[in-house]
């Protein structure tokens, strides 16, 4: 114990290095404090059958996970980092099979850029199909008193826009990290988000495990 104090001790003195770590700190805060931002037009009171949906399917339990709690929160950053994810396996199986990414992945740094473009740019289309999807489990889960503005086709377009913005946003967090915090930005972010819904999950199991008990 004496050792890792020392050892921390050491780290902040190295000023670059402390100005990282710093930095770094302050985004995941920006990243966390989002995750609890309600998209705008939904009443948070509200959210309780949510959440109940989410803690009873293991899918939407392991996407409520990996987006730090957003989903269940009905949250700006609802869906997270994963359609990122999606479009980079996409993106790395078409490399394999396509040979125009084929080329792209030999030309080395400039190609990477490009493959970046391309993995954003469909990172975009897959928003832009999960975006409305979840917008219509939240109509079908949640009262009609939750949607201040009411089941329109407006407030899904609206909502759609908001959860894109705030994908984007964290594909953005992630890069700062990246490049001017301690690196591994887009990793860092997924590992956030579990371990700060870690605790919850854990829970979550011993109540159930103590119910059928």
């Amino acid at each position: 114990m004496k050792k890792l104090i020392e050892t921390i001790k050491n780290i902040f003195k190295i000023e670059e290095l402390r100005k990282r770590i710093l930095f770094t700190l302050a985004l995941i805060l920006v990243y966390r404090f989002g995750s609890f931002v309600v998209i705008p037009g939904i009443n948070p009171e509200s959210l309780s059958a949510l959440q109940q949906q989410v803690e009873g399917n293991g899918l939407m339990g392991l996407l409520n996970i990996f987006s730090g709690g957003a989903f269940s929160n009905a949250s700006i950053f609802a869906l997270g980092i994963m359609p990122y994810i999606s479009a980079s396996i996409v993106i790395q199986l078409m490399g394999i099979v396509v040979p125009y990414f084929q080329k792209l992945q030999k030309e080395g740094e400039s190609g990477r850029r490009k493959m970046n473009q391309w993995t954003r740019f469909l990172t975009i289309v897959v928003l832009a199909i999960q975006g409305p999807a979840y917008v219509a489990n939240l109509f079908h889960t949640l009262p009609a008193t939750a949607f201040i503005y009411g089941h329109s086709f407006w407030f899904v377009v609206y909502a759609t826009v908001i959860l894109i913005a705030g994908t984007m946003f964290i594909m953005w967090l992630g890069e700062k990290i990246t490049d001017k915090g301690i690196g591994n930005g887009i990793s860092l972010i997924i590992m956030i988000g579990i371990v700060a819904r870690l605790p919850h999950a854990l829970l979550a199991e011993v109540n159930a495990r103590f119910q059928t008990s």
